[in-house]
């Protein structure tokens, strides 16, 4: 564990749903519906928050064929933003990082345009989404290739997440890792973060000529 409380970090990497934005509505109807077409157990499923929907058919249903049934998961998902919202300190964070930061989501695209509108939230200039790469979290390649285009040290990252599988991403790409409990508990997030914090409302992300700093509020 790392004691990142004052250090100083080229850029900041979030993660979205259940970081920046709660979507766990949308997320549970749509993938409750998809099961229930497919006729998927709901016990097949287990912690597979964080990782992308393809990831997550070849887990639970690897008899399916793989490309259409992630093309109806997405088709369902573009459909039902519904309750999508802002989580605390989200907006504030976004802003107080700017062009330092990116999102670095399991999501494609389009549907985190979607849920980020539907939140009242504006993209920074350099999103990494599904069909950016070829291995989904817990895989470092999602983070490895967000500090890649804000032209950074991966070392030299914050990797905000709120599951298990995104921050062992942030820890396999040598980034430290903030841990939020917007989604999960203390106790499922911890062996993975160097800080735990209710949301991001609990801290301070201020930037100046040095880089950013992480602070309590």
């Amino acid at each position: 564990m790392r004691d990142i409380w004052g250090e100083t970090f080229d850029a900041v990497l979030f993660d979205n749903d259940g970081t920046l934005i709660d979507s766990s509505g949308p997320v549970l109807r749509s993938w409750t519906a998809w099961a229930r077409h497919h006729g998927i157990p709901a016990a097949a499923f287990g912690n597979v928050h964080g990782m992308p929907s393809r990831q997550v058919v070849q887990l639970v249903a690897p008899h399916l064929d793989v490309d259409e049934a992630t093309a109806h998961i997405d088709r369902i998902e573009l459909g039902d933003v519904d309750g999508v919202r802002a989580l605390p300190g989200a907006a504030q964070a976004l802003s107080a990082t700017s062009h330092r930061s990116a999102i670095v989501t399991s999501a494609g695209r389009e549907l985190l345009g979607l849920r980020l509108a539907q939140a009242g939230l504006s993209a920074p200039a350099v999103v990494v989404t599904a069909e950016d790469i070829s291995r989904g979290k817990p895989d470092p390649e999602p983070y490895l290739t967000g500090a890649r285009l804000l032209g950074v040290d991966p070392a030299r990252c914050l990797v905000v997440e709120d599951a298990p599988a995104g921050l062992r991403a942030g820890r396999a790409a040598g980034a430290a890792t903030l841990a939020v409990t917007t989604t999960g508990s203390a106790e499922e997030v911890s062996p993975f973060a160097d800080v735990v914090v209710a949301d991001l409302s609990q801290v301070r992300l201020t930037a100046d000529a040095e880089g950013i700093r992480l602070s309590r509020p």
